[in-house]
């Protein structure tokens, strides 16, 4: 039989890295099985879902590059046929009707048991599990039902999901078992943790893909580092393209300890993606970026900066800042600026002579007047720089100043000069 998962989310909030990282285990498993993977909305709590939520949850997908296979499903378009097997249960002896609603009996002897495929065998006193609701005396599915049902639909053969479904498993092959259905293969993989050790949750300060994408990280590296939640291909290996990713992803590979997110190792592996980018493509990415963010600087000029700052920045975020001076007027803070009017005044004087207006030859008449003043490198160019930039932190000076050109370079310094007498 062929590989058949899904990614089943509930559209009551914005998607999380948490869920993101499942669907991916499962994403890459179908891909590298040559099987399918299906996206299903899980919409059986209709009072909290959040339509907006069901279109981020497909943007989300499509941002990452995990496409799937046939049209999007939701799980209350099976709500008849969820209440025709309910009563066919009840009929059967194997639920009951109570106050309206429809509940399933569970065996009160005796286990139930599986193979997880992350966690190895679990058993499950049956004394301990309750008689679940089938149906609500509204006519609703719950999740407990609706969810096995649709997966015997949907010929699911392999059902992973995150730890906190355990408890639901037994139940839920119950249910399957009364129904005569085939029982899928289950796997419950670990869950993504916060620094603190705490798991992330929607309810709980949950980081959304959305953030992750407004702070400009690179969806090829986002999903390489998602991998490694709670999955290796070996003890050295770390960086990876989608498509080693299909072809090096097994199950049996999946730790069943909770994974931690790693804010400062998913900026290094994301600095990693983008310095390997050609320029061309990292002006591409930019550009979108900026105007996701909604930056209306000219594109023309966006580009032209890549070669000064691709070196220099770990994720898009941090681009803005880094070269707002050529986009935006500035205003140096007078105080880091204060006994620096010799030194700027001289480097206006000088830089007004220099032709051609390149890097090299700043750099040369900048150090010639450096030398004659006598001042050490970031003594004198750091005055320049605040005066031209308004930071103490920009990419490289000489290529900062051709950057912006020797009219605006001048203009700065001259206003810089007379405040920093």
């Amino acid at each position: 039989m062929s590989v058949r998962v899904r990614m089943a989310p509930s559209p009551t909030g914005l998607l999380h890295i948490g869920n993101v990282r499942t669907a991916l285990f499962n994403w890459l498993f179908a891909r590298n099985q040559g099987g399918e993977f299906l996206l299903r909305i899980e919409n059986t709590d209709t009072a909290r879902e959040v339509f907006e939520a069901t279109e981020q949850i497909q943007e989300s997908l499509r941002w990452l590059g995990l496409d799937w296979d046939g049209p999007v499903t939701f799980q209350l378009d099976n709500i008849e046929k969820c209440r025709k097997l309910a009563h066919e249960l009840v009929g059967a002896g194997a639920a009951y009707e109570d106050e309206g609603a429809i509940r399933f009996r569970m065996p009160d002897e005796g286990t139930t048991a599986w193979d997880d495929l992350v966690l190895g065998r679990i058993e499950v006193q049956n004394k301990e599990l309750e008689d679940v609701v089938l149906v609500r005396s509204d006519g609703r599915p719950t999740y407990n039902f609706a969810s096995p049902v649709e997966d015997v639909q949907d010929r699911i053969t392999h059902v992973l999901r995150g730890p906190d479904h355990v408890s639901n498993t037994p139940k839920q092959i119950n249910i399957l078992r009364a129904l005569g259905a085939d029982l899928p293969v289950y796997g419950h993989v670990p869950n993504v943790n916060g620094a603190d050790g705490k798991k992330l949750s929607k309810r709980h300060g949950a980081v959304t893909v959305d953030a992750f994408r407004e702070e400009g990280y690179y969806p090829p590296a986002l999903l390489n580092f998602l991998a490694l939640l709670g999955w290796s291909y070996d003890d050295k290996t770390e960086i990876m393209s989608r498509d080693e990713l299909i072809e090096r992803f097994t199950l049996d590979r999946i730790k069943p300890s909770p994974a931690t997110l790693d804010y400062e190792k998913l900026d290094w592996m994301n600095g990693v993606y983008l310095r390997r980018l050609s320029e061309a493509a990292y002006g591409d990415a930019l550009v979108l970026w900026l105007g996701e963010a909604g930056y209306d600087w000219a594109a023309v000029r966006v580009r032209e900066t890549v070669p000064l700052v691709q070196e220099k920045i770990e994720k898009f975020s941090q681009y803005p800042d880094f070269v707002r001076f050529l986009f935006e007027d500035v205003r140096p803070d007078p105080a880091v600026l204060d006994g620096s009017g010799e030194v700027v005044s001289a480097a206006r004087d000088v830089l007004a002579e220099v032709e051609p207006f390149t890097a090299d030859e700043i750099e040369a008449a900048l150090r010639g007047l450096l030398e004659r003043l006598g001042l050490k490198p970031r003594q004198g160019f750091q005055p320049i720089r605040v005066a031209v930039t308004g930071s103490t932190v920009s990419p490289g000076l000489f290529e900062s100043l051709e950057l912006l050109g020797r009219e605006k370079t001048l203009a700065r310094l001259s206003a810089a000069g007379g405040g920093a007498a």
